[in-house]
Formats: C-alpha cells, structure tokens, sequence
C-alpha cells in the first residue's frame, strides 16, 4: 500500500502506534516501533518482541529483506550500539542492510548507546535525522523515566463523582463509574507491569487487581501494597511511594488509590499521568478522592499539567492529564 507523500513525523508517529503493541511485554527493554519505507511504500515494520528481543529494527529488516536497501528507516528509539549473547547491534543490522536514511525520534540515554548508535550510523555513510515528536517520547515514556530518574512512570488512577469523592461517607464505592469506564480500566491495567493500592484499600477490600478482559487474563500486572503490614506471598510490599525505585523490572506503574496513596504520590511528586474517570452523580458528604495536599500557593499549581486525552465511556468522562515537559 503506497502513502507516498506522508512527512517524517507522520511515519515516526505510526511507527510509536506499532511500539504500543510491545507494551509491557517487551520488558525489560524498551517499547520500539519501527517502519521501513522505500518509494512511499511500507516494505517492514515491526516492534520489540516478547522479552525484548527481537528488536524492533531486526523485526523490520527480517520483514524488509533485499528492499531495506535504499530505503528510510523511521524508529522511535536510537538503535542500539552495543552487541549482546542474544545478537548483534541494532546499529550493525542497519549498517548491513544498508538504508539511505534513518530518522530517530529518541536518542537512547542508555550509557551503551546514548548518540553512540547514530554516529556508528553516520560513519557507515548512512544519513541519520533526529527528530522528536510528542507520540514516540509518550510511547517510551516508562524507559525513559527508568533511565534518566531511576525510577517508573507513574499512572494515578482516580475514579470520582462530579464533586470529587471516591465513595460514601460510610466507605462504600461499588460502583460510581459504569461497565465501560471499568472495562477501560482494565485495559490499561493490560499495559502496567505492576498496579498498587494503598494498605486502607488491600485492607477494605482485597481487590484482585488483574485484568478481566476476554483474553487479556495472561496480562494482569504484578501487585504490589504500600503498607507496613503483611501481605500474601504473590504480592509485593513497599513502605514508601519512594521505595518505587527499587523496583527494577518495572516501567509502568498504575496506582489505584485510595486517597491517601493519591495524596502521598503527589505530595512527592511522583506521578506522571492522571487518569480521572467522572461519572455524572454527586455524592456531597463522601469520601474525596485525594487527602489534603500542603499547596503553598495556586501559582505554583498551574502548568503542571496538561490535558493529554479526553472521551466519553458511556455517561462517564474520561479525562487523562499528563505532566507538563520541561
């Protein structure tokens, strides 16, 4: 099929929709997509595979074969320089193929790689561009966050009344939204290595936390509890939202509440996303859906964030807002 006249970003942002395939299961590597395009026309894509290898520009060469020659390679992530026990470079597959372009949205900051990638590129004679864009840096934004702060991308998870409570004041909560925002959640539990409530919440309710969408059982996250207390063996327990870092093999981190563990994450400021599902009730004397925060002033409460997406699930609103890049 020829999209002959598409520009470079619109191919790198297709090739960020592929990357979405691979999470989580690519960790833990990275999430890539890559698209090979020669005369206007796609010859290989691909994605990183099922415990990160293979990569996504070796999917796309194996599919692009003897057409990878001449052609541009678009790739959300800087391929990588350094050759491993389960294969050579990404940059030396490239090399071998021999495009006439590549186009990168992300430099890895992988100190292995980290430009080392595109200036092997570069010295082979190949044209190598650099161009982000918002789609590729949202679609690696768990490794990313892993290797620049040492720690994983945080999704606050609230579900809420119009006036911002969580549930009655006597602690019930099932259900304030309806089926189709609680099956939306379970689809991006489907793309979290790990979900976490808070003590109160596991306590309350022992929620299950998995995914209960046909099919997607195999895809249930990791759980873990911020609590002191004692948790069943298949659960991890953590102390403190900043004890987040020491979990090593997780990228995406999707925190469920309750509203304590909201206002802790934030008051450390460490989330990333927030995802507010509104159903259209008012509740009045309830339960809110955050604790009390210490802001000092409003001034340094705007610009935080940014409205990413919004959609209706039903009669519930939808709203996702990501942190405001610097």
């Amino acid at each position: 099929m020829s999209l002959a006249g598409r520009g470079d970003s619109d191919w790198l942002a297709a090739a960020a929709r592929l990357a979405a395939r691979a999470r989580p299961l690519s960790r833990p590597n990275p999430a890539v997509g890559c698209i090979i395009v020669r005369h206007g026309i796609v010859v290989g894509r691909g994605w990183t595979q099922s415990g990160g290898r293979p990569h996504a520009e070796a999917v796309a060469l194996d599919q692009a074969g003897e057409k990878a020659l001449g052609a541009t390679v678009y790739v959300t992530l800087e391929p990588c320089a350094h050759r491993s026990e389960r294969g050579p470079s990404c940059a030396d597959l490239l090399i071998e193929a021999k495009p006439a372009r590549i186009v990168i949205a992300e430099i890895d900051p992988d100190s292995r790689t980290d430009g080392a990638g595109g200036e092997r590129l570069r010295k082979a004679g190949i044209r190598v561009d650099h161009l982000p864009i918002p789609e590729a840096h949202a679609s690696l934004a768990g490794f990313l966050i892993r290797q620049r702060l040492g720690r994983p991308h945080v999704t606050l998870k609230l579900a809420m009344s119009l006036d911002g409570c969580i549930a009655l004041a006597d602690g019930t909560s099932q259900w304030i939204t309806g089926e189709e925002a609680r099956a939306h959640v379970h689809s991006r539990r489907a793309i979290a290595d790990a979900i976490l409530v808070g003590g109160g919440t596991w306590r309350a309710d022992r929620p299950r936390l998995d995914v209960r969408l046909p099919g997607l059982g195999h895809r249930s996250p990791h759980r873990i509890v911020l609590t002191r207390g004692d948790v069943p063996p298949d659960v991890r327990r953590i102390a403190a939202p900043a004890d987040i870092a020491g979990l090593d093999s997780v990228q995406y981190l999707y925190v469920e509440g309750g509203a304590r563990t909201a206002a802790s994450f934030l008051a450390e400021d460490l989330a990333d996303r927030i995802e507010i599902y509104r159903a259209p009730i008012v509740i009045g004397d309830g339960l809110r859906a955050v604790e009390a925060l210490a802001v000092a002033d409003l001034a340094s409460t705007h610009g935080r964030w940014q409205l990413a997406e919004r959609r209706q699930l039903g009669s519930d609103c939808f709203e996702a807002y990501a942190r405001a890049r610097t």
